[in-house]
């Protein structure tokens, strides 16, 4: 609160007692809050809009771009590993098709092709002959795997459907995790065999583990029953189940959003064609947005302090308008109440220089008269030795002339009521405006005490406006004070060019917090006892003409 009468602007609560029913003519409190709002709304309006389409677009084209990356990423990946699964099956092909069936039985040409596709691929463990029945009559490799029969296989049907196979990812009989490349060679007679080999996944999660995914993700692959494939960072060993849900089939790479123990991710896969494998990239879209939060983090700073700046300048502005208003409209109240009260001073002048020259005839005739019969009581004897007689002449002269002193002061008042400056003096004028106010002070038991400087000069000032200034000030302190005070009247010289009058009373005084306003039209501290608050306000503008 105390900031805020700091702060507060004069217009804020202030009323104008003497404006009657429709009190002002601008209401500036209404007039500052429409500034205030309107000025915000056409300021911040358009601001707020391109910071909220910047915000989105800007997101948009981020998660875009991830997404972009991320297709691209699994598309890359997809593919060497197609053509790394591509290649053993054509090395396999052309070592069918380079030998013959009996020489393939033969253990040392199996030993020697196996030792070629070591060296020439690399990440092949063994490989094996089987003929029609399933029996598997030639192998070179590190475990005792001649003789048994895949007949009952699952990967023996397929390969007699589709002529070769890629089987998942599998413990078997070594219970080492591999998997099995198999092609069908048709002999004469309508019998075939399979040309079969096995392939260490290390290869693979070598191939996977060289891939730079980002995003503290991962990449790995699964089969269409979501088992993995290859270890995942995220999600374990190989031959686990993945917690995800396995993706729909999709002839292209594609990349969705999901939701993970509430962890936002970002999947991208892609199915590689004619094996049981689905390539799965999984980042974490936090991480890949951390950029983008900072950047996200600067512009709503960006735009508090855009719109706090504005905010300011917006208040300022307007209340600077709004008090200027204010100030004018002010003028404008105090300028017809000093028109106002002109007025009135005119037509008491008017009133006054009417009532003074309608008495000054009679009392000229008194006078005439008075002095008449004081002469006729002179000549004849039998009234010149009457005291009495002589006295009562000489007091009707007197008052005649009391009342004719009073009639001049009226006359004077009269002709002041215009501004017309002149060379006086000061302490002439106080006299005068004591002389109106004498018989009040003294019917209040009062005391006036007018104190001057010696050699006080004349100065040049209006007459008439110095005798409203202390008539005013007079009045006032006479209304502050009981009966029995003082009133005391100081006219000194404190500097060369300046000549100071001070007016002091006995009365009640004036609180603080009402010393700021006593200059305003209408303020007064004694409205209930016939004041109109208009002396001051009246006094300092004569004092500032």
């Amino acid at each position: 609160m105390r900031l805020w009468s700091i702060i507060k602007p004069a217009f804020w609560d202030h009323e104008d007692i003497a404006a009657g029913p429709r009190k002002h003519l601008f209401n500036f409190r209404r007039i500052w809050r429409m500034s205030v709002i309107l000025t915000a709304g056409v300021a911040l309006a358009p601001l707020v809009f391109m910071t909220l389409v910047d915000y989105n677009v800007s997101q948009r084209a981020i998660e875009a771009e991830i997404n972009y990356q991320t297709s691209r990423l699994v598309s890359n990946t997809r593919r060497s590993i197609a053509f790394f699964l591509a290649e053993r099956q054509s090395a396999l092909n052309f070592i069918d098709k380079d030998n013959t069936y009996p020489a393939l039985g033969n253990p040392q040409r199996l030993a020697a092709l196996l030792e070629n596709l070591k060296k020439g691929f690399g990440g092949f463990t063994d490989i094996g002959v089987i003929d029609h029945t399933g029996l598997q009559h030639a192998y070179v490799g590190p475990y005792q795997l001649t003789g048994i029969n895949y007949s009952d296989q699952d990967w023996f049907k397929e390969v007699l459907g589709s002529g070769m196979h890629v089987s998942e990812v599998f413990l078997g009989v070594r219970q080492q995790p591999h998997l099995v490349v198999a092609v069908k060679h048709d002999l004469a007679g309508g019998n075939f065999y399979i040309l079969r080999a096995s392939i260490d996944t290390q290869k693979f999660n070598d191939l996977l583990a060289e891939v730079e995914v980002g995003g503290k993700g991962d990449i790995f692959l699964v089969d269409h029953e979501g088992v993995l494939q290859t270890p995942s960072r995220l999600f374990g060993a190989a031959l686990e189940q993945m917690p995800l849900t396995v993706p729909k089939f999709a002839g292209k790479t594609t990349v969705y959003e999901t939701t993970l123990q509430d962890q936002p991710l970002i999947v991208g896969y892609a199915y590689i064609q004619d094996t049981p494998y689905i390539l799965m990239a999984v980042k974490q879209k936090k991480a890949l947005m951390k950029p983008w939060t900072e950047t996200r983090v600067k512009l709503i700073w960006f735009l508090a302090i855009s719109v706090t700046a504005i905010l300011f300048v917006i208040l300022w502005v307007s209340t600077y308008l709004v008090s200027q208003i204010y100030e004018a409209d002010h003028k404008r109240v105090l300028t017809l109440h000093q028109v106002e009260y002109a007025n009135k001073m005119a037509s008491l002048g008017r009133l006054s220089a009417g009532v003074a020259h309608e008495i000054n005839n009679p009392l000229a005739i008194i006078n005439e008269k008075a002095g008449l019969i004081r002469d006729l009581f002179t000549l004849k004897h039998d009234y010149a030795e009457d005291p009495k007689l002589l006295g009562l002449a000489d007091s009707i002269v007197y008052s005649v002339e009391r009342c004719a002193k009073i009639t001049q002061r009226l006359l004077g008042f009269a002709r002041h009521v215009d501004s017309k400056p002149q060379l006086l003096d000061i302490v002439e004028v106080i006299h005068e405006v004591l002389g109106f106010l004498g018989k009040e002070a003294e019917y209040r038991s009062i005391t006036l005490t007018v104190d001057v400087a010696p050699d006080i000069p004349h100065i040049e000032s209006d007459r008439g406006r110095l005798q409203e200034i202390f008539l005013n000030l007079i009045n006032n302190s006479f209304a502050a004070m009981d009966d029995g005070g003082r009133l005391a009247i100081t006219v000194g010289q404190p500097e060369t060019d300046f000549i100071s009058a001070t007016v002091a009373d006995t009365g009640c005084g004036i609180s603080e917090s009402d010393l700021k306003r006593i200059f305003e039209p209408f303020f007064s501290t004694k409205t209930g006892k016939g004041g109109t608050g208009l002396g001051l306000s009246i006094t300092y503008g004569l004092i500032q003409e």
